[in-house]
């Protein structure tokens, strides 16, 4: 579990390919379910287990978050990722203000678990809903995300990915664990929160994630992506806080 999966390996759906050369009587491979789905006998492990959660419409000014707030599996696994994702509705058919939110195992994605209270986010909003593929955009999203690869191993900032839908956009965010600062209780070591990180290595660590969010987005460099505090995001009421780092 703890061996990082090159993603790059696998195809960007089950129907995109082949891994490998072909069927393991054949060339003495390891069948997958690449290969053959009815007899694979190999998992790609994770370096994480991931829970996906989701966020149904209100249905009345009084619904609570909570009840709103729906977890629906956990999996630690290539192969059990893309049996969740070919298995649920895609983003472009979900209701208005519902959200789909993916994350570590163990954390919830609300600002005030004690894993992300101390953090932030990157985001971009899509405003030509139109014109975005959001569908793609959302899967490379979190293919980035449980493959690692939006910040470096000993970073450990990467929480979870969201996705907004709403009337005006859609909107796609990276929540990490701190602003760049130390957290109380994370102890003196180089780690996310840590006392022996400096703040500007901490804040060089926030600024790689976003550039390579901003990189899975596809996004122009002319367009701005913004990261943003979650107790600013809570202080302000609203999740477009003012922005501390941009890329």
């Amino acid at each position: 579990m703890s061996e990082q999966v090159d993603l790059t390996t696998i195809p960007i759906s089950p129907e995109g390919g082949n891994v490998g050369a072909g069927p393991a009587e054949d060339t003495g491979k390891t069948i997958t379910v690449f290969h053959d789905k009815e007899n694979f006998n190999v998992k790609h492990p994770l370096s994480n287990r991931w829970t996906l959660w989701f966020t149904k419409p209100a249905s009345g000014k009084g619904d609570n978050w909570n009840d709103l707030l729906k977890e629906v599996i956990t999996f630690e696994s290539v192969e059990e990722f893309w049996g969740v994702y070919n298995n649920i509705a895609p983003v472009s058919e979900l209701a208005l203000k519902s959200d789909y939110h993916l994350f570590k195992e163990g954390v919830r994605p609300e600002w005030e678990d004690p894993q992300n209270k101390h953090g932030g986010k990157w985001s971009y909003q899509f405003k030509e809903k139109r014109n975005v593929d959001i569908d793609q955009l959302w899967l490379h999203t979190m293919l980035a995300a449980i493959g690692e690869t939006l910040e470096d191993e000993e970073d450990g900032e990467v929480m979870g990915v969201v996705v907004n839908v709403r009337k005006a956009f859609f909107r796609i965010g990276v929540w990490t664990r701190t602003i760049g600062k130390s957290v109380p209780g994370r102890g003196d070591g180089d780690v996310a929160g840590g006392k022996g990180r400096s703040a500007e290595k901490g804040k060089d660590i926030l600024m790689a994630i976003g550039r390579r969010f901003k990189g899975v987005l596809k996004l122009p460099a002319s367009e701005i992506l913004e990261f943003s505090g979650h107790t600013d995001s809570a202080h302000s009421g609203s999740t477009r806080a003012r922005a501390k780092f941009t890329v």
